[in-house]
């Protein structure tokens, strides 16, 4: 507890040294901000139902909680987003049906997930969670101890509600290869990100059954963006492939 107390000064400096650095460039960042996302558009959310499952028989019961690639932005339907392509992984890794609910909004924070999208969450017991979110706590700005603090309390509520449930965090965006994104916005988010990226996988690290997959390096660019921010349908089944690939890989659970 000693280093990541240390570590999560380290980041904390860092943060508010370089907020000091980049103010007086803000105005043209927010409106570089405000260009970006007028030029990019608003896709909406996946189509059809925020619930589903991969096979016939007893299923695996699957928890997909967080922001717009929980919600599917830049897929169809669910089946074919974040949720219904990391259900077919892990079904295939466990050989059992697993049975997934969405509970996804554009937009939200890791304390906006908290206030918002935890009273949806249905009242049962999940095996699996997929905790997806870090893109806006990014954009938004979070310091690393927000960031830190809402993670932690997020992850209690999981933990108090599913006791049994192995939890898996997908990354902190890759700002870096985000084609929609100017700079110097884009590098200075991509220092915010690897930054956040570095805090919640020391925060995972500490946890028994959390599971953070580090931002990728082996998802194929080509097709993966559907707006030059959030995944296509093809770029959602590549991640959520190389997501599971990780997990196996990397843990026992």
């Amino acid at each position: 507890m000693h280093t990541s107390s240390g570590n999560l000064r380290r980041w904390q400096r860092r943060y508010f040294v370089g907020a000091a650095i980049i103010a007086p460039f803000s105005p043209f960042l927010y409106l570089q901000g405000q260009y970006t996302r007028w030029k990019v558009g608003v896709l909406p959310d996946a189509a059809g139902p925020t619930t589903g499952k991969t096979g016939d028989g007893c299923a695996a019961k699957l928890l997909v909680i967080g922001e717009s690639t929980v919600a599917g932005l830049g897929a169809s339907t669910h089946d074919s987003a974040l949720a219904g392509q990391f259900a077919k992984n892990l079904s295939t890794h466990i050989e059992r049906p697993v049975g997934w609910t969405v509970v996804g909004k554009s937009g939200v924070t890791a304390r906006e997930t908290i206030d918002k999208l935890v009273p949806q969450i249905p009242d049962e017991k999940f095996e699996y969670v997929l905790v997806g979110l870090g893109g806006n706590d990014v954009l938004k700005i979070s310091t690393p101890a927000r960031w830190r603090n809402d993670m932690t309390e997020l992850l209690g509520i999981i933990r108090e509600r599913s006791p049994e449930a192995v939890i898996f965090l997908s990354n902190c965006p890759m700002i870096c290869l985000s084609p929609a994104l100017p700079n110097p916005l884009r590098a200075i988010l991509w220092e915010l990100s690897k930054m956040h990226n570095d805090n919640i996988r020391d925060l995972a690290s500490q946890m028994d059954r959390v599971f953070y997959y580090p931002q990728p390096v082996d998802v194929t660019l080509e097709g993966f963006f559907a707006d030059g921010i959030h995944p296509s349908e093809r770029g959602y089944a590549d991640w959520a492939a190389a997501m599971m690939r990780y997990f196996i890989d990397n843990h026992e659970w």
